[in-house]
């Protein structure tokens, strides 16, 4: 995701971005942290569906890929 994707989200979430730097830096650092974050749920979620599945490697495959 582009910085300007980034401001356009913010924008039309109703967040205030008045073009400061310093406050845009904020916002990214943010949107980092969200996205990891998703991301390791994302990865948890489908790792449990292979377990339901019996599908015991390619969950220890899925949880793995948060480690690197």
């Amino acid at each position: 995701m582009t910085k300007q994707e980034l401001l356009n989200m913010a924008r039309e979430a109703g967040l205030i971005i008045d073009g400061n730097n310093s406050g845009d830096d904020d916002l990214f650092a943010f949107a980092a942290v969200v996205s990891a974050r998703a991301a390791a749920l994302e990865r948890e979620a489908c790792a449990k569906v292979c377990d339901e599945a019996r599908a015991a490697r390619l969950a220890e495959q899925i949880r793995a890929r948060g480690q690197s």
